[in-house]
């Protein structure tokens, strides 16, 4: 009998939540297999927005150079028009993202879907991936192997030919259609029955409506007179006629979201074209090219679950479906995948139990019904258009920026519009309490120095954005987005000044070297051979370290005031010496924007950017004794958990790391008790012959199936 080929997880659909979990594991080791049921990439329509946090996020990646090289649009602001006696009338404009908002990037960027998923392709090529197309899924059920619990059977779209293959875990990026999730029997719950209906067209236009802009490159080519510098603008219109939402994309394309009846669901594009220049008038608009245009309804539908077992797990559309106007969709199942692929790894390398893959579900479940609710109150008022036509007294609302909530404009879609900008940039987006996420009440760490006097940081937010001096090259960087995205807690020590701290610093560096601290516990195993060059993850795979003195660069001498366990980052010693232009008198930038001005703190980091903790730095063993109590939280205790036997574990991947359990809960999959349903998932199949391009034609399923 020919063996079954084992893989670390199964990805069925190669859509924005697909590739991005395929890219940050396959950077990390694993093996994985990755299917999708279509040809190829997107050829058109889809999302095409990156929030700021997202474009931080893809920074910390790397791959935001390679994405802003494919020109995307970007908008820095939106404009409402309102119904007016001659048509319509611009009654105000709004920052796309603030500067009450903490953002690194302070705009929208536009790019077609297509174009993003052949850049986390060609990452994904670097590390050996490649997308298997056009494949989909029949079939997958547990085993009584406790290494490759799933057996997962998959076919070729356009012949046949299947194959069997064995995993530890599988990834359901299909869409809002998952074979997987109907297979699993999880329902979705929808908010409304569908009462919006819209069409959507990405075109280029030639107009004179003066918030649709063109660069001057297309101004010639298109015939017409247009701007010589592109200043795109987002645009909601609400006339009389109906509602239309303007976006502006990359290479002078332009989407329309238009409003149509409820009833009507087959509006040809001559009709979307001739109700957006009712619309629009008395500005005109022609359709120089049509790329791709569809009709929609808009439905906000959430999974009831995530995962049943914690070894099947949906993601991005395939768990939260709502209209497309805010541009979220790929920005939630970017995050998604990013929350589920760093618990993955900790699992799966001995850094944490099985139990934490419980808090993929609550976490990005939370936020998807956060998005929904939202969404729902947008596209309804978006879809009822605008009560009046009274202008904004910008004046006025300018000077109120910092509060989201002010009231100068009785028009709600505008005020719905100006409190969600922290929501939609992705930067609003906050996690609530739990073992990741320290919080006084419940959290099992209780050491006083949590939560240090004075500082401004909050678990389950996004760390805050700082520009620091590098001590080692003099470079001016951005300290969020040093540590890149490599799986591991980042642990930013803010030291103060060297006098100050001096002595808090030696009995840091001195009490991780404790044999009974977390930092001895997930030691590297090749920590005598770790290249002299490795100063991201010298001493562990598990965490990184980063120092900040409030002092100038050239004053820092690295060897003399770090101890030498702390010298082994030095491409990770900062100068707190950059000016905050929003702040120019603010001394010591950095440390004043987290609260650490008068005393230096510890911040944890989780993988995915969010704060865990913050600690006072202090002399003594204290820090490290707190720091200890977080970790083992949810961390593999392995002293405690084996009668003071530490033992070595190897993950699929290769990564040996110590801390990990060798029996009940393990990093190679083995299963708790009751992990599954009676022991084992129903088998679930799909009748023979129901596939259409991959997806079932009805939710009919074998075995297990509704």
């Amino acid at each position: 009998m020919m063996l079954q080929e084992k893989y670390d997880i199964v990805i069925v659909g190669a859509g924005p939540a697909g590739l991005m979990l395929s890219t940050l594991l396959a950077r990390w080791g694993y093996k994985i297999k990755h299917i999708d049921n279509r040809p190829g990439p997107t050829q058109a329509g889809r999302a095409d927005a990156i929030q700021p946090r997202t474009l931080a996020f893809l920074a910390n990646m790397d791959l935001k150079r390679p994405f802003m090289t494919q020109k995307p649009a970007r908008v820095y602001e939106a404009a409402f028009w309102n119904p007016s006696e001659g048509g319509i009338i611009r009654t105000g404009t709004w920052a796309s993202c603030p500067s009450f908002i903490d953002a690194r990037y302070s705009f929208t960027t536009l790019l077609h879907q297509g174009k993003i998923e052949r850049l986390f392709i060609d990452d994904l090529a670097k590390n050996g991936v490649s997308i298997q197309r056009p494949w989909s899924i029949t079939d997958f059920r547990t085993t009584q192997d406790l290494d490759f619990p799933l057996e997962v059977t998959l076919k070729h779209v356009e012949r046949d030919e299947c194959q069997v293959i064995k995993s530890k875990y599988l990834f359901s990026g299909e869409g809002s259609r998952s074979s997987i999730r109907t297979s699993l029997g999880i329902d979705v719950q929808y908010k409304d029955k569908v009462t919006h209906v819209w069409g959507v067209m990405d075109g280029r236009v030639k107009t004179d409506f003066p918030d649709i802009k063109v660069s001057a490159q297309l101004s010639k080519a298109l015939g017409f007179l247009a701007n010589s510098v592109a200043i795109e603008m987002m645009c909601t219109v609400h006339s009389k006629h109906g509602s239309i939402l303007i976006i502006p994309r990359e290479d002078g394309l332009v989407r329309f979201y238009i409003q149509v009846t409820s009833s009507n669901r087959t509006s040809t594009v001559e009709e979307l074209q001739a109700t957006a220049r009712k619309v629009l008038h008395p500005y005109r608009v022609e359709w120089e090219t049509m790329e791709w245009y569809s009709v929609y309804p808009i439905r906000q539908g959430l999974a009831e679950r995530y995962t049943l077992d914690e070894r099947v797990f949906l993601g991005g559309d395939a768990c939260h479906t709502h209209s497309p106007k805010a541009g979220q969709g790929m920005n939630a199942a970017f995050m998604d995948s990013l929350n589920l692929a760093w618990k993955i790894h900790h699992v799966e390398c001995g850094f944490a139990n099985r139990s934490v893959l419980k808090s993929y579900e609550l976490e990005r479940r939370t936020i998807a019904k956060q998005l929904l609710d939202f969404d729902a109150s947008y596209s309804a008022l978006m879809s009822q258009g605008s009560k009046n036509s009274k202008s904004v007294d910008l004046v006025k609302v300018l000077a109120s920026a910092a509060n989201t909530n002010d009231a100068t404009s009785d028009d709600e879609f505008i005020r719905m519009f100006k409190s969600s900008r922290e929501f939609v940039s992705g930067y609003g987006v906050v996690y609530g309490e739990s073992i990741y996420n320290w919080s006084p009440s419940n959290h099992p760490a209780k050491s006083s120095l949590f939560n240090p006097p004075g500082c401004k940081l909050r678990p389950g937010r996004i760390m805050s954005f700082a520009n620091v001096t590098r001590v080692t090259d003099a470079n001016i960087v951005a300290l969020e987005q040093e540590i890149p995205v490599n799986g591991s807690f980042r642990i930013f020590v803010f030291a103060q000044s060297y006098l100050r701290s001096q002595r808090a610093l030696r009995d840091f560096a001195l009490h991780l070297e404790d044999r009974n601290s977390f930092f001895s516990h997930y030691l590297r195993p090749d920590i005598d051979t770790v290249s002299y060059f490795e100063h991201t993850n010298p001493h562990s795979f598990f965490f990184s370290m980063a120092v900040i003195f409030a002092a100038c660069r050239v004053e820092v001498d690295i060897d003399s005031w770090l101890p030498p366990l702390l010298t082994r980052y030095r491409d990770h010693v900062y100068a707190d010496d950059v000016v905050d232009l929003k702040r120019p008198e603010v001394r010591d930038a950095a440390h004043a924007k987290m609260g650490f001005e008068r005393e230096g703190g510890v911040v944890v980091v989780r993988p995915d950017g969010y704060i865990g903790c913050t600690i006072a730095l202090t002399e003594g063993s204290g820090t490290v004794d707190a720091l200890n109590q977080y970790f083992a939280s949810f961390g593999m205790d392995a002293a405690t958990a084996l009668n003071g036997d530490v033992v070595e574990a190897k993950a699929s991947n290769g990564i040996l790391q110590k801390g990990a359990l060798q029996n009940g809960v393990s990093h190679n999959g083995l299963l708790h008790n009751g992990d599954l349903h009676n022991g084992e998932l129903p088998k679930v199949s799909l009748h023979n012959g129901d596939l259409q391009n991959g997806i079932p034609r009805s939710e009919v399923f074998q075995n297990g199936g509704l």
